[in-house]
Order: C-alpha cells, then sequence, then structure tokens
C-alpha cells in the first residue's frame, strides 16, 4: 500500500465505508499512528532501549441499540473488512444499550484540527544517541550530589502520534501530539536504611525541557533530604500535600464526578449536585484549548466541541463529566468529555483541570502549620469510591514549630474526603506546564498513624 493509503485520515474513512458495506446502521473510527523511543541507562551504560513504531485501528458499529467494538494493528483492506464483518455479527448478538448512538450533527464540532494549540513538536526526531545522552547527564548529576550512594534508574524518551476520527454522522477530524522526557530516581544509604527519591519532567517540545543536569541535582537533593527517615508521632495533625502529589486529592474529587460513576451510584458525591464541596473561593475549571500542554484537546471523542467549564464554582459543585452515553442516561446533555481507544467505546474523562490558587507560598503553609506532616510521597490506597472514606500510605517530612524537622516514612494518612476537601487551603505553587494545576493544599485534622 502507498503512504498516502496508510494515512489516518484515509484508513478511517476506509473502516466506515467497510462497516456500510457490512450491514452497519451508524459507525465511528479511529486511528492512532505512533512512534516511541525510551533509553534507560545505569551505572554510566545502556541498561535497556526500546522503539516501537504502530498502528492501531479501532471501528465501533451500530445496528440500533446494539453495538460492539473491533480493534486491529493491521491495515490491509481485507484485514478490515474482516474487522467489519466481525463487528456487525458482534452487535447484531449485543444486547441492547438504550443510551448507545453517535452525536447529531448539529452537535458536531467545526473545528477539526489542533491549529494553534502546538501539540506537536515537527522538529526532528531526537535519535538514541540523543536520547541516552541526556539519560548519562541526568545520572551523573544526580551521583555528583553528596550522600547520594547509587542511582536506581535514568531514563530519557520521545513519543509522536497521529490520531485521527471520524464517524458516520460527517465528522471527520484528527491531530498530532509528541512528548519528551527526562527522569531520574536516586538513592541515598545503605541497606535498610537506603531512602531513594526522583524527578521527573516531561514537554511536548524538545525546547521546553529543563536539562538533564538539573533533573538529575533534583532527584539527587531530594534523596538526600530523606536520609534517616523515620516513623511520625500518631495522632490528629494537619497535613500539607507537596505540590508534587497534591493533585492526587483533587483526582479523587473529579473522579467522584465522572458521570460513569454518578450513573452507577457509586460516587460519594453522588447526591452533591449544587452543594458546597470545596471551601467557598475556590474554583476547579477545566481548560481543554491550554496551548502546548498534554492535556489539551479541540474536540472529544464522539466529534463534541470541547469548551472551558467550571465544575466547581465558589466551592459548588457545577457538573458532572459526561459523554453522550451517561449523558443520555442521567438526562443531560454531553460536556464534551468523550475519551476512547480503539477497542472500546468512549467513556467520559477531563482534559486539563486548574484548581483556584492561594495567596501563600509553601513555605508560608508550613509555617503555618504549626506541627503536622508535610507529604510528598503516596503510596498505594484504600478509597471507598461510595463512601469516600480515605487511607494512604505516605512519606515526607515531620513539620515542628512551623519548621521542617526530620524525614519521616512508614505512615499511614485518614480522613474523609467529603470533610478533607472543605477543610482544604491552597498555596500558590503550581507549574505552569502540567495539565493539572493543583497548588500544595494544607488539610487540617487529619489522623496519622505512624510510630
Amino acid at each position: 500500500m502507498s503512504s498516502d493509503t496508510l494515512r489516518p485520515d484515509v484508513l478511517v474513512q476506509a473502516l466506515l465505508e467497510a462497516a456500510r458495506k457490512a450491514g452497519a446502521e451508524s459507525a465511528d473510527a479511529l486511528v492512532i499512528e505512533g512512534t516511541s523511543v525510551s533509553i534507560d541507562v545505569r551505572g554510566g551504560r545502556l541498561e535497556h532501549a526500546e522503539r516501537a513504531e504502530g498502528l492501531d485501528v479501532g471501528l465501533r458499529v451500530l445496528i440500533g441499540q446494539r453495538q460492539a467494538c473491533v480493534s486491529s494493528s493491521d491495515a490491509r483492506p481485507e484485514t478490515m473488512a474482516v474487522m467489519a464483518e466481525r463487528a456487525v455479527a458482534m452487535a447484531r448478538e449485543a444486547p441492547e444499550d438504550p443510551y448507545a448512538g453517535l452525536a447529531e450533527a448539529s452537535q458536531l464540532s467545526a473545528r477539526r484540527d489542533a491549529e494553534g494549540l502546538e501539540l506537536l513538536d515537527t522538529s526532528a526526531e531526537p535519535d538514541p544517541a540523543m536520547l541516552e545522552e541526556d539519560a548519562r547527564r541526568a545520572e551523573a548529576s544526580a551521583l555528583a550530589v553528596r550522600g547520594i550512594s547509587q542511582i536506581d534508574q535514568a531514563s530519557a524518551a520521545y513519543s509522536r502520534r497521529m490520531v485521527h476520527m471520524a464517524a458516520s454522522n460527517g465528522f471527520s477530524g484528527g491531530y498530532g501530539r509528541s512528548s519528551r522526557h527526562i527522569s531520574c530516581v536516586a538513592i541515598t544509604g545503605e541497606g535498610t536504611a537506603m531512602e531513594r527519591d526522583w524527578s521527573s519532567e516531561g514537554r511536548i517540545f524538545q525546547a521546553d525541557l529543563p536539562s538533564p543536569e538539573s533533573i538529575g541535582q533534583e532527584a539527587g537533593e531530594r534523596a538526600v533530604a530523606r536520609k534517616g527517615s523515620r516513623k511520625p508521632p500518631s495522632g490528629a495533625y494537619p497535613v500539607l500535600y507537596d505540590e508534587r502529589v497534591a493533585a492526587s486529592l483533587i483526582g479523587h474529587l473529579t473522579s467522584a464526578i465522572n458521570g460513569a460513576s454518578i450513573a452507577r451510584g457509586s460516587s460519594w458525591l453522588r447526591d452533591a449536585l449544587g452543594q458546597q464541596i470545596l471551601p467557598a473561593g475556590i474554583d476547579l475549571i477545566e481548560t481543554p484549548h491550554r496551548v502546548r500542554i498534554a492535556g489539551t484537546r479541540p474536540f472529544d471523542a464522539e466529534g463534541l466541541a470541547t469548551q472551558t467549564r467550571h465544575l466547581v464554582k465558589d466551592g459548588v459543585l457545577q457538573g458532572w463529566v459526561l459523554d453522550l452515553a451517561t449523558g443520555r442516561k442521567l438526562g443531560m446533555e454531553s460536556t464534551a468529555n468523550a475519551s476512547r481507544g480503539p477497542s472500546a467505546p468512549p467513556s467520559p474523562s477531563l482534559s486539563n483541570t486548574a484548581l483556584t490558587l492561594g495567596g501563600q507560598t509553601r513555605e508560608a503553609l508550613i509555617r503555618d502549620m504549626g506541627t503536622g506532616l508535610l507529604i510528598t510521597s503516596l503510596i498505594g490506597s484504600t478509597i471507598n469510591a461510595t463512601t469516600g472514606d480515605y487511607s494512604r500510605g505516605a512519606s515526607g517530612f515531620w513539620v515542628e514549630n512551623g519548621q521542617i524537622a526530620y524525614p519521616v516514612n512508614e505512615c499511614t494518612i485518614a480522613g474523609s474526603l467529603r470533610q478533607m476537601l472543605m477543610r482544604i487551603t491552597p498555596g500558590n505553587d503550581v507549574r505552569a506546564h502540567l495539565s493539572t494545576q493543583v497548588p500544595s493544599l494544607l488539610v487540617e485534622g487529619l489522623t496519622i498513624a505512624g510510630a
């Protein structure tokens, strides 16, 4: 086949035509073509190198209210014809879903690409030698930090993918994405006294990525700061979630307002629409069109136009995160939050989000908390999605009299998410390049199980 025949925008149309010929009443198709390269070094030597080039094609067909999905990595015409026939046969045997269906033509986004959003770095793909050199430089910088005993791993990676989707309702759109990453994990101490920490940076554009040396140095300094960790005291104390981990706390909120959970009745926020769930003055906003940001998307996986909207405004929950099916089930309009892969139907998910910043720095929050726990790492979780009961392993630093006293590990924090979120005080320390922008969060009155 020619290179034009293999273009994602051509392949989706071929899939739709195959579905029509096989007897589908309606259909949508997704094609993802991509390349990824990753390099790991250890002890100054190459440890692992991997390159992957692939093509994934996915087809969803509908017959009445019955649907089925199939996928393949083979884009030959005969394969696509077989895919379509199998999908139609599966759909005829599938149970009816009264909420399944494509968007109406009037709902479709007028925008069909990501022009102006800068999601694809068009400069030359970095060769493996360049990635290996970045990983080596990060490792050497971490080893140069006094107190570092070894480097667990230093890595560099690149990926690029082109995505195109089309549907029998007339929608056809696509765009490219790229990413570039460097990470390093450093270790201090020996044997049972060993502690580790890490640093990782990712950007869409190579030119925006921090130097390998700065990443390695940060990993080393973070690890050294953890030397001599011990358990903190047990009791009820304020807890400060460092910006590195604070997004996980807000992530429990966004998971709870996902339309799939609401439709199942399995969310601890299922009855909270229009209620106060964050302190007054705090907003949580979805911002799907931020330039050069990994979570940006010009339209969703059902062809609807994405837009900035308040999830929480002045502390009050404004709405759910919906695709077409969950919206229909709840008697609401889609919020253009559909996402999907080649082998499954759409489901709701968020793009970029941002929480209102506070007026204090992280250092000021540490000072104001008096005595308590600063968390820099979370380990495992026991979250009851229905009740919001919260329990997680944590490590970080114990704070006394507003100053960091010593590093801590092997402790557990617990509370109720509904109560915790109503007691947050945000800092002002977000990183501009992140898709999820959540500053350090001070939470009053959690239970700590330590020594």
